[in-house]
């Protein structure tokens, strides 16, 4: 059971406060939070749950906002974290995107949001089509309507036809006149590279998002041709367990739009597809710095938006960094930024440059870690692939739509 809920400024501000149950959270945990944020940094940012002097913590940080709640009982930690990561999603396709002067200009619908999402702290309704239908999203008509009728709220004065159903997730009476669904492979690729070069972790966190434009009440089933490579699968409620448990198939009545059908893990990857080999020597004060990148394996599709990204450290004074192709930026709290996009097929992309350190320190003791970033449009690194999608009532002219894509997501070159 959730007690409280703020939500947290990339500048440490309480931005909004929401107390869920009769014991009452001060705002003084929130000072401790940021503080502990600020003196251990990342490592203390990328624990989703943290043991406070009084309060258990689950943090979830979206866009540079953090929500964080407190509870002080006990409970299942990943019903903390899920929630909060739903809230998240929620209010930021409310809100079509998520920053501080958005939160701060629609109080009155995040409030409202979580009044229906969370009772007694429980999660309650977390549907987004769902929600909709009983909150109005804030547009130009509803902001007009707010100011001549003096009524500032959002909420409908009846409940939507699906809280009654035996399908809670789905809109009621849906028609559409183009019956569409698209079924999308979105994976982020998680890689540790050792200084010897040495793979430490290579895995894929996958998630599968479908977009339903259905009249009626469509019944749905997905098939894989390889379903035996995804570990720790997570579902949607709308998937029946059974089929999955048995055949491995998919078979669900999606709600109405955009939606996560489910997310898995692949650990069984062997290499990442493409390499990054830096160099560092130093000697008599100044520090020798040359990265090469190239493709490793080719997936067969065009890898763009590649970039590497890394801290300078605190002993350099000055850096010179040139580059044979892309463009580096250097910023005032000496974060590099090499932007590489494509990789050309006549030239490797090379880094070189010097870097200046302070007096008196000969050699550079404190070394970068690499941040890479890459995007793949149309292939899913997992190797995973969808056999078919099967309607058991078959509308009129239904068309299906079939993407993938992969981007990085945690991967780091050690020195």
């Amino acid at each position: 059971m959730l007690q409280c809920i703020f939500l947290l400024s990339d500048s440490g501000e309480v931005m909004l406060e929401k107390q869920l149950t009769g014991h009452r959270v001060d705002r003084s945990i929130c000072t401790w939070f940021w503080d502990q944020a600020v003196s251990q940094g990342d490592s203390f940012k990328d624990q989703p749950v943290i043991a406070s002097p009084t309060h258990y913590l689950f943090q979830v940080v979206r866009e540079g906002i953090t929500f964080l709640a407190c509870t002080q009982v006990e409970m299942p930690p990943l019903m903390g974290i899920e929630f909060l990561g739903k809230v998240a999603d929620v209010l930021s396709g409310y809100l079509e995107g998520l920053n501080e002067d958005v939160i701060k200009d629609n109080f009155v619908i995040v409030y409202e949001l979580l009044d229906e999402m969370i009772d007694n702290g429980y999660p309650l309704t977390t549907e987004a089509n769902i929600l909709r239908e009983m909150i109005a999203p804030p547009n130009f008509v509803t902001k007009m309507l707010s100011v001549v009728t003096g009524n500032s709220s959002n909420v409908s004065d009846t409940l939507p036809g699906a809280t009654s159903s035996c399908v809670p997730w789905r809109t009621a009476d849906v028609k559409y006149a183009n019956n569409e669904v698209y079924v999308d492979l979105v994976e982020e690729m998680d890689a540790i590279i050792s200084r010897d070069g040495a793979l430490v972790k290579c895995e894929i966190y996958g998630e599968i998002q479908v977009n339903s434009h259905i009249t009626g009440v469509p019944d749905l089933s997905l098939s894989f041709t390889n379903p035996s490579i995804m570990d720790d699968v997570r579902f949607h409620p709308c998937v029946r367990f059974r089929p999955w448990e048995s055949h491995q198939i998919l078979s669900f009545v999606p709600p109405d739009g955009l939606f996560k059908l489910m997310s898995y893990r692949v650990k069984k990857l062997k290499s990442p597809p493409i390499y990054v080999k830096p160099q560092l020597t130093s000697d008599a004060g100044t520090c020798r710095i040359n990265v090469m990148v190239g493709i490793r394996n080719d997936p067969g599709k065009m890898i763009d938006n590649i970039t590497v990204q890394f801290q300078l450290p605190p002993c350099v004074l000055s850096a010179d960094l040139t580059a044979n192709h892309g463009a580096v930026n250097i910023l005032s709290n000496k974060m590099c930024t090499w932007s590489i996009d494509r990789i050309p097929k006549d030239r490797a992309p090379a880094l070189s440059g010097t870097l200046l350190l302070e007096t008196g320190l000969e050699r550079l003791h404190v070394f970068p870690v690499f941040q890479v970033g890459f995007r793949i449009q149309g292939v899913a690194l997992s190797g995973l692939h969808i056999d078919k999608l099967d309607l058991k009532v078959m509308p009129t002219r239904l068309y299906k739509g079939f993407r993938a894509h992969t981007r990085a997501g945690l991967y780091e070159v050690r020195t």
